[in-house]
C-alpha cells in the first residue's frame, strides 16, 4: 500500500506571461499545435483529431477547462497539459482503485504533459501541472491519476511527477502496447511497445 504523508503544494498562478511564457487554458484553435507537438514529442499517432477532442472535452466542466498551453513569445506553442475532470474518464485494468487513498468518483486524470524538447526543464511543466490542479480542484477533484513513463531518459516523467507530490501506486508492464499495435510508433519502441507505466496518484492539497 503506499504512503500518502506529502500532498500536492498549494498553488496559485494567475494565467498570464512568466519568464516570456504565456499560460492559458487549452482551446479549439491550439489543437493543430498541440497534435504536432504531441506527436514529434510522444511518438506519431499519440494524437489524433478525433482523440485531441474526445480528450478535450473529458477536461470540461460547466465551461471550467482543465487543460491548459503555454506559448513562447512568438506565438510557438511550447508546452500542454491534457487533464479529464473527475467522473469524466474511464477507469481500465491499467488502475488500480483498490490501492488508491481517494474515491474514484472524486479522482481526475492527467492524460499527458508534454513540453517541447528545446524548453525541457524550465519549469514550463510543473506551471502546467499546477494551473490543470486548481481547475480540477474547482471541478471537485479530490486528487489526480497518471500514467508515467518509466523508460523515459533517466526516468525524468516519474521523478517530476513525485516531486511534484506524485505517490507511487503499481507498476504497469506494456501499458502502450495495444496502441501501438494499431499504429502509435513509441519513440523507443516503435509499433511494438513494450514500456511500462507507473500508476501514481497526486492528492490535492485542501482549498482554503
Amino acid at each position: 500500500m503506499a504512503r500518502y504523508n506529502h500532498l500536492a503544494k498549494p498553488y496559485k498562478l494567475p494565467m498570464t506571461t512568466i519568464n516570456d511564457i504565456q499560460y492559458r487554458p487549452m482551446q479549439a484553435e491550439d489543437f493543430p499545435a498541440v497534435l504536432q507537438l504531441g506527436n514529434l514529442v510522444h511518438g506519431e499517432g499519440y494524437l489524433t483529431p478525433q482523440s485531441l477532442q474526445q480528450y478535450f472535452a473529458r477536461g470540461l466542466v460547466q465551461q471550467q477547462n482543465a487543460s491548459f498551453v503555454a506559448y513562447a513569445k512568438n506565438q510557438q506553442l511550447v508546452g500542454f497539459r491534457l487533464a479529464f475532470a473527475a467522473g469524466q474518464w474511464q477507469l481500465d485494468q491499467w488502475c488500480s482503485p483498490q490501492l488508491w487513498p481517494v474515491s474514484a468518483e472524486k479522482v481526475a486524470y492527467f492524460k499527458c504533459n508534454t513540453v517541447s524538447p528545446a524548453q525541457q526543464g524550465g519549469g514550463i511543466g510543473g506551471h502546467l501541472l499546477q494551473l490543470s490542479i486548481a481547475a480540477l480542484q474547482q471541478q471537485g477533484a479530490a486528487a489526480g491519476l497518471a500514467h508515467l513513463w518509466q523508460q523515459s531518459p533517466g526516468n525524468a516523467a516519474v521523478k517530476y511527477f513525485s516531486r511534484h507530490g506524485g505517490v507511487f501506486i503499481k507498476q504497469h508492464a506494456d501499458k502502450w502496447r495495444a496502441e501501438s499495435l494499431q499504429g502509435y510508433a513509441c519513440v523507443r519502441c516503435g509499433f511494438d511497445c513494450h514500456c511500462s507505466a507507473a500508476e501514481m496518484m497526486l492528492v490535492f492539497p485542501p482549498t482554503p
